[in-house]
C-alpha cells in the first residue's frame, strides 16, 4: 500500500528528515569551531561571575562591559603564555643544541659516585650499554623532533594553528558575554521541552563539574608547573621554564607530575649536586606534590559528588578522544552520567 504524502505521519517523516539534513549540514559547518567555541564557553562560564560584577557597576552598558571582560581575559591569558612561548623557545633552542652535540660525540661519561648507589652498578651498566651503541641513541634523539628542522617547522605551524583556534574563540567570548543569559536561556528551554525537569539537574551537572575541573586540574597543574619551575630554578636546572612548562602539562593527569622533578633530582644527585638534589626533592614532595595530592581530589570529588577516580578515568579519556579540549569534556560526559543514574535510582526508589 503506498504511502499517502498527505497523510500525518509523511508529513512527519519528512519534516523529520528536513530536519536530519538542516541540523546534520550546520554541525558540519561549525564542525571546524567546535574547539575554539567550547573553550569560548568554558571561560565565559568560569569568568561569569566577575562579568556580573562589572555589569552591575556599568548598569546597561553590556557591550563596554563584554569589551572589557574579553580583554581582560585575553590579556591574563595571552601575556603569560607569550612570556612562557618565549622562554621555551630559548630554552628548546639550548635542548636542541645540546642533542645535537650529544647525537654527534655521543653521551657523557657518568659521575664516579653513581656506581656507589644502592642498585648503581645496574645503573652504570645500563647506562654504558646505551652509550656504547651511537646508532640507536642517534636514532632515538632523531625521534624527538629536536634536531630536525622539518619537524620544528611542523612545530611552529601548529603552534600558529593554536593561535589561530585561540584568537577565535576570543572573538566568540564577546558574544557570549553580549547574549550569555539568552542563549543560556535558550539552551535551558529547548533541553526541557526534549528531557523534561531532569534537563535541570543535567546542566547543573555539567556547570559544576566545569568549574571543578577548572579550579581542580588546570588551575592545580598551572600552580604546580610555577612552583616546580621555582624549585628548577634554584636548584640550579638548566632551561627551568622549559622544565616548569613540562611539569604544568603533565600535571593536568593526576599523580604523574612527581615523574618530572624526581627524574631531575636523580640527574643532579647523578653529578654529585647532593644538597640540590635533596632539595628538590625535598621541595617536590613537601609542596608541589602537596597541591597536586590533596588540593585537587578536594576541589573536583567535593562540589562534583563524583568519585575522584571517575574524574580521573574522565580526564585520561577525555584527552584520548577529543584531544585538549576532552580535559573538559570527559569528566563532564561522566558527571551527567552519573547524574542520570542517580536519578534513575531515586525513581525507582520511590517507585
Amino acid at each position: 500500500m503506498p504511502l499517502n504524502i498527505d497523510s500525518p505521519l509523511a508529513r512527519r517523516v519528512a519534516a523529520l528528515a528536513f530536519l536530519i539534513f538542516i541540523f546534520g549540514l550546520t554541525f558540519w559547518v561549525l564542525s571546524p569551531f567546535f574547539a575554539s567555541l567550547a573553550w569560548a564557553g568554558i571561560l565565559a562560564y568560569v569568568t561569569w561571575p566577575l562579568h556580573q560584577r562589572l555589569l552591575r557597576r556599568l548598569p546597561e552598558r553590556h557591550n563596554l562591559t563584554a569589551l572589557l571582560m574579553t580583554l581582560g581575559v585575553a590579556a591574563t591569558l595571552l601575556l603569560p603564555l607569550v612570556w612562557v612561548m618565549f622562554t621555551v623557545a630559548l630554552d628548546v633552542a639550548a635542548a636542541t643544541a645540546t642533542f645535537k652535540q650529544i647525537s654527534t660525540y655521543g653521551l657523557p661519561p657518568l659521575p664516579p659516585g653513581v656506581s656507589a648507589w644502592p642498585g648503581g652498578a645496574w645503573i652504570v651498566e645500563q647506562y654504558q650499554r646505551v652509550q656504547a651503541d651511537p646508532v640507536w641513541l642517534r636514532m632515538q634523539i632523531e625521534a624527538l623532533g629536536l634536531t630536525d628542522v622539518a619537524s620544528l617547522k611542523v612545530l611552529a605551524g601548529n603552534v600558529g594553528r593554536i593561535a589561530a583556534k585561540f584568537g577565535l574563540a576570543v572573538f566568540a567570548l564577546f558574544f557570549l558575554y553580549r547574549h550569555g543569559d539568552s542563549v543560556l536561556s535558550q539552551f535551558r528551554g529547548v533541553a526541557t521541552r526534549w528531557l523534561g525537569d531532569a534537563a535541570r539537574g543535567y546542566i547543573q551537572a555539567v556547570g559544576v563539574t566545569v568549574r571543578a575541573v577548572v579550579f581542580g586540574i588546570v588551575l592545580t597543574a598551572l600552580a604546580q608547573g610555577v612552583l616546580a619551575g621555582l624549585g628548577y630554578w634554584v636548584a640550579g636546572i638548566g632551561a627551568p621554564a622549559l622544565w616548569g612548562a613540562i611539569t604544568a602539562l603533565i600535571s593536568l593527569i593526576p599523580f604523574v607530575g612527581p615523574v618530572v622533578w624526581i627524574g631531575l633530582s636523580l640527574s643532579l644527585l647523578a653529578h654529585g649536586e647532593t644538597q640540590a638534589a635533596l632539595g628538590l626533592f625535598l621541595w617536590g614532595a613537601l609542596v608541589v606534590s602537596w597541591v597536586d595530592n590533596l588540593i585537587r581530589p578536594l576541589v573536583i570529588s567535593g562540589p562534583t559528588r563524583i568519585p575522584f577516580l571517575l574524574v580521573f578515568l574522565g580526564v585520561l579519556g577525555g584527552i584520548n578522544a577529543f584531544g585538549l579540549i576532552g580535559l573538559f569534556l570527559g569528566p563532564v560526559l561522566l558527571a551527567v552520567s552519573v547524574a542520570i543514574w542517580r536519578e534513575w535510582l531515586e525513581h525507582k526508589q520511590s517507585a
